[in-house]
């Protein structure tokens, strides 16, 4: 089984839950459709990144694969300039962390996007309006997307938060 963008977006939703969730639910949160929750979470399994028994993510080996992985596996395309939702360095939480850069941010594709960038095609088509919804999972995928996207001192910081955030209790997150 081979994993897809909507894969790492179910994994990052399920990184800050506990266990009171069910495919009904994350299909509503996600706005994914019940099937393909239910696959992605066979998948995440496959993979040793989620325990189906225990309904929890894998937090050690998720984070190795978020921040070792995901880069080549779904490397960022970079198309134009857009409006959208800010990603990467230029969205919560390295936005405050790293110094304003002269170049467009990188953002997500949306025609209700406040930000003018450079658009970078999500993992997945929901993920923009997940971000404006979620602030939380909002987070973690611009993380992703910082080590996707960044030199060696954005992807050092963004696996580092990145980190922070997945060993985070669920209640906490």
């Amino acid at each position: 089984m081979v994993l897809n963008g909507q894969d790492v977006v179910v994994l990052l939703k399920l990184a800050g839950h506990g266990v009171d969730w069910t495919v009904r639910s994350l299909e509503a949160d996600l706005g994914m459709s019940r099937a393909g929750v239910h696959r992605s979470l066979q998948r995440l399994s496959a993979a040793g990144l989620y325990d189906l028994q225990r309904r929890r993510a894998n937090i050690s080996q998720a984070e190795e694969f978020l921040v070792h992985a995901v880069k080549y596996l779904f490397p960022p395309e970079l198309n134009g300039e857009t409006r959208g939702v800010p990603t990467a360095w230029a969205a919560p939480p390295l936005a405050g962390e790293l110094a304003p850069q002269d170049d467009l941010p990188p953002v997500w594709p949306d025609p209700h996007g406040r930000q003018r960038g450079i658009a970078v095609t999500p993992l997945h088509p929901a993920v923009p309006d997940l971000a404006q919804r979620d602030p939380d999972l909002a987070e973690r995928l611009a993380l992703v997307d910082a080590i996707r996207m960044g030199d060696a001192r954005v992807r050092n910081l963004a696996a580092e938060l990145l980190g922070q955030r997945l060993a985070r209790p669920a209640a906490a997150a």
